[in-house]
């Protein structure tokens, strides 16, 4: 599975209207693509940043609809007051204990994956890491996306609420602190996010 990630810095005052517009338009017009199997909208409401993802059967159907999405994402970036940043990904990791309810929250780590570690990386991740990240406080589900033209990996945490995800952070630092070097991997971002929108119809990669 593929996926295809928008990240807008959007004017704060602008967030509610941004996700209102995603809900109401982005995704009625995505659920009508063949090979679109939903999407989900991240939200730091303290920087703007907003990060819509859409998740599809096969790179196939990702690249042949870039042209058609065009349009629509920069309608969005429009409503959140922003311009719109995109990347394009493969899901290689996708783990879910459970599915996350109202008032989640999603911890993502940038990372820099080093060449010749890259298919290592991937292996150490779902046996070592996601156990790890399954113990932490609230958790519902993880991924890990990848893109290995510029051998750059996204992980991202689901949790139950941005509470537990709060109380989970000092353990998750450190869970970050002790793999990262055993992942080949260097980190140059982390964000923690309100899952404002979760429509995913994707199925299980472990």
């Amino acid at each position: 599975m593929y996926a295809r990630s928008t990240t807008i810095e959007a004017q704060r005052s602008s967030i509610d209207a941004g996700i209102a517009h995603v809900r109401d338009v982005v995704m009625p017009a995505l659920e009508k693509v063949d090979g679109c199997l939903g999407m989900s909208l991240l939200v730091d409401r303290d920087s703007g940043r907003c990060i819509a993802t859409s998740s599809w059967e096969n790179e196939q159907a990702m690249r042949a609809s870039a042209d058609g999405i065009r349009p629509v994402r920069d309608q969005a970036a429009q409503a959140f007051g922003g311009s719109p940043t995109v990347d394009e990904w493969e899901i290689a990791v996708l783990h879910r204990n459970h599915p996350s309810g109202p008032g989640a929250g999603v911890r993502a780590t940038w990372l820099k994956v080093h060449p010749d570690q890259f298919d290592r990386a991937i292996e150490f991740y779902r046996e070592s890491v996601l156990p790890a990240i399954e113990e932490l406080e609230g958790f519902c589900s993880a991924s890990l996306m990848i893109d290995r033209t510029s051998w750059r990996a996204v992980s991202s945490s689901t949790f139950d609420s941005l509470a537990a995800m709060q109380r989970n952070e000092e353990r998750a630092r450190s869970l970050r602190t002790a793999r990262l070097r055993d992942l080949g991997a260097d980190q140059f971002d982390v964000g923690e996010f309100e899952l404002a929108i979760a429509h995913l119809r994707v199925p299980e990669l472990v």
